[in-house]
């Protein structure tokens, strides 16, 4: 509550249209009310909506005086934009004044996959009580499908996963809805976690997957099995959730080359979001070719 009354009146306008209108998720209410409250913090006494393009430049300066990357500078600068967009078209405000304003650039950084073997080697793995059946289950699913980590956590028992089409229809962001095949090894271990829920769910619990009180699975939750079942399988490296989408998405184009089919895949609303996976593609040719090109291999 302390928070909220920090923000002015048209943030929590703002905030309220996100929620109600654009029905933005639950994490990307989270951040924008974050990055609001930076600007009022940053604005000091000022009224943030009173803000011109050189205190924008002057408080994108200070964030990356204090160590922030172009990056995380970037993310902040996009809700400030979404917010004096708002602002113009709804409270006449003559001007954007973070329009324009470009944060100072960062490396390009690649998200995490897995190789095809790491892959297996994490979904391998047995299960050796009811937990782990149920975490198998999760796992196999997210590398199937590619779900977000929101979207594996929402999934009920009686909707969602359709065992007979072989596919998966989930909710994700902005309330888009998308239908994803399901492989017949995340089907199978789906299948036996499906005759051994009733163990630990509550009488009136309609989640998918449960936790060993019977109610839904957090995402926090998930996100810590996921960590353990890697350690498990001494991987060597730290696993999230993420990361499977990732790997999911790395090994489907490295197979297929198809980028329109994987956006699909993922809910991606811009191709520009998986263009970041040809990347990771062009990684692995970068490698075969090291390995296997005769003007590209060391000689002993």
């Amino acid at each position: 509550m302390r928070d909220e009354a920090c923000l002015c009146e048209p943030m929590r306008a703002y905030l309220r249209q996100l929620e109600i209108e654009r029905r933005a998720s639950p994490h990307t209410l989270t951040a924008y009310r974050r990055d609001l409250l930076e600007l009022s913090r940053l604005a000091g006494g000022a009224d943030p909506t009173g803000l011109a393009p050189h205190d924008i430049r002057r408080l994108v300066a200070r964030l990356h005086g204090a160590g922030l990357g172009g990056r995380s500078i970037g993310r902040r600068l996009s809700a400030w934009r979404g917010f004096y967009r708002w602002l113009v078209r709804h409270r006449g405000l003559a001007a954007n004044p973070a329009e324009g304003i470009r944060p100072p650039r960062s490396p390009a950084r690649l998200p995490a996959a897995l190789t095809p073997d790491q892959a297996a080697a994490l979904l391998d793995a047995k299960a050796e009580d009811v937990l782990e059946v149920r975490d198998h289950a999760m796992f196999e699913l997210f590398y199937s499908s590619g779900l977000r980590l929101s979207e594996l956590a929402a999934l009920d028992v009686d909707a969602g996963v359709d065992g007979t089409a072989r596919e998966v229809v989930v909710t994700g962001k902005r309330g888009k809805t998308r239908c994803v095949p399901v492989g017949d090894k995340a089907l199978a271990a789906l299948a036996v976690w499906h005759r051994q829920r009733d163990a630990l769910a509550a009488a009136s619990e309609r989640a998918l997957f449960v936790g060993r009180h019977g109610r839904r699975l957090s995402a926090r939750s998930i996100e810590l099995r996921l960590a353990r079942w890697a350690r498990r399988c001494g991987l060597g490296i730290g696993v999230h959730p993420h990361m499977l989408r990732h790997s999911f998405a790395s090994h489907l184009l490295q197979s297929s080359g198809d980028l329109r089919a994987v956006q699909e895949l993922l809910g991606h609303a811009s191709i520009r979001s998986t263009q970041v996976y040809t990347h990771l593609d062009f990684q692995h040719l970068a490698r075969v070719y090291d390995a296997a090109h005769p003007r590209a291999r060391k000689r002993g």
